[in-house]
């Protein structure tokens, strides 16, 4: 009752607070993962050029774009204004990391997994979003 109350109407502009704070908890989690995941790429540490060269096949002067381009990602997702760009590009980041992840015969989940997530939390906190795809038809 009250997240189809969340669709329609004055209600859409006052969520119920669970609803707000589960989507910001939601929201951290890619956030956080794509952050450090940026961080460990544009430090250059050993195991991240191990895997991106030996194990995925990259080549190393590709470390540093793909980290600007990841941290480009959780920081506009990050940021209200321009979340629903961030959640887009942040998927297609990921769609790229799932096609690597599987064309080493790796474990492809994970990325997927931050991809719903994030689009979890986006949805929980962007009344606009809910407007846009309602989970149930107003009655």
């Amino acid at each position: 009752m009250a997240l189809q109350a969340t669709m329609g109407g004055a209600a859409a502009a006052n969520p119920p607070r669970w609803l707000t704070w589960t989507g910001r908890v939601l929201t951290a989690v890619p956030v956080a993962m794509l952050l450090l995941s940026a961080g460990m790429k544009l430090a250059r540490t050993s195991a991240v050029v191990e895997g991106f060269v030996g194990r995925f096949g990259y080549p190393e002067g590709a470390i540093l774009p793909i980290g600007a381009v990841e941290l480009a990602c959780a920081l506009l997702y990050a940021l209200p204004r321009t979340s629903v760009l961030g959640a887009i590009l942040m998927t297609a980041y990921l769609g790229g990391a799932v096609a690597t992840h599987v064309r080493v015969s790796d474990a492809f989940a994970p990325p997927i997994v931050l991809a719903v997530l994030a689009w979890g939390g986006l949805f929980l906190r962007d009344a606009r979003l809910r407007a846009l795809l309602p989970l149930r038809r107003p009655e």
